[in-house]
């Protein structure tokens, strides 16, 4: 039913952004108001996201480990897996979220005759690595519409993706990968029954609205080419703040933006913000330094103590009745 759904609520978007080509007043409320509107939710809402996990109180250090935490100098520690200072800690962040070293450290379990048995989840991470370092060099690549003359580094990125030159016109890797990438997850997410089990329609929904843009940038790339010079136009109208409606660009270049326009404003909503909360988990900024600084948690009210001195003149008597040992007698 969840897979269901999200297929329906894609479609619908697709339809949706169909029917918009239909006038010229909805065909500029695509092209020219809603690019800003998404771009405007996106932020607005990124920003409240991370200022809600910025203000949420962490009194104690809570780090993730699995390494021996800095203790004795003839004692080796593991800095990278239980950092004690800031170098340990931006280390640490540096592997997470560029290599998503967690993620290859990951097991997978399964019962086979009443018994797990644990195996590896590098596929997982893998195709995990494949499909956010894909989607980041094709948004690097997209920054070739946004300046003019295009950037030094963007043109020799999108010479780089496109070496193979596997066909006319030339077929980008990070296109390839990306779309596998996307199709791997979304099987897994199926023919895994735990996986299949907890999986809502938004974790279908975001796969399939990536797909959809995916598929959709490689047909008017390859299938029905799109004039890249009113494209060019449109968003170059957005950045000096003067948008218009392309002529030429066909159906399914509307269809692409309007997906992408939905994607950016649903994202700071959705799980996919975990782009952003990555930085702020306490689990992984955090320096496990709890040995070699004290950490009082502020709020905590005052707490009345009970000395042990204090115990045993308000019980001595009872403790030597009962054969127990005091200090005074």
């Amino acid at each position: 039913m969840n897979l269901l759904i999200s297929i329906v609520a894609v479609l619908i978007l697709m339809l949706l952004a169909m029917g918009m080509t239909m006038n010229h007043v909805t065909i500029y409320f695509l092209t020219a108001i809603a690019p800003y509107a998404a771009i405007a939710v996106f932020l607005a809402g990124f920003i409240r996201r991370i200022l809600l996990w910025a203000k949420s109180p962490v009194p104690f250090r809570i780090p993730t480990t699995c390494g021996q935490e800095k203790s004795l100098p003839w004692i080796k520690s593991s800095p990278l897996e239980n950092p004690s200072g800031l170098p340990g800690v931006i280390g640490r962040m540096a592997l997470e979220v560029l290599l998503f070293r967690s993620l290859f450290r990951n097991t997978d379990v399964e019962m086979i005759d009443g018994r797990p048995v644990y195996g590896s989840a590098s596929w997982l991470w893998f195709f995990g690595l494949v499909f956010h370092g894909s989607l980041l060099v094709i948004i690097l690549r997209h920054l070739r519409f946004f300046t003019e003359p295009i950037l030094p580094g963007i043109a020799g990125l999108t010479a780089v993706d496109g070496f193979l030159e596997l066909a006319i016109p030339t077929l980008y890797l990070s296109d390839v990968m990306l779309l596998a990438a996307v199709i791997f997850l979304f099987v897994r997410r199926i023919i895994n029954a735990p996986l299949r089990y907890i999986s809502l329609a938004a974790d279908y929904f975001a796969l399939l609205l990536i797909a959809a843009i995916a598929v959709t940038g490689l047909w008017m790339r390859h299938i029905q080419p799109t004039d890249l010079e009113q494209v060019k136009a449109l968003v170059m109208g957005w950045v000096t703040l003067s948008p218009h409606s392309p002529q030429g660009v066909g159906v399914v270049f509307f269809i692409h933006l309007f997906l992408i326009c939905v994607l950016l404003a649903w994202f700071p909503f959705s799980k996919l913000m975990h782009a952003g909360g990555v930085f702020l988990s306490p689990t992984r900024n955090l320096a496990n330094n709890s040995r070699s600084q004290r950490h009082m948690n502020p709020w905590n009210g005052p707490v009345l103590v009970h000395t042990y001195e204090e115990y045993e003149d308000e019980f001595r008597d009872k403790m030597k009745a009962a054969g127990l040992p005091v200090e005074k007698e």
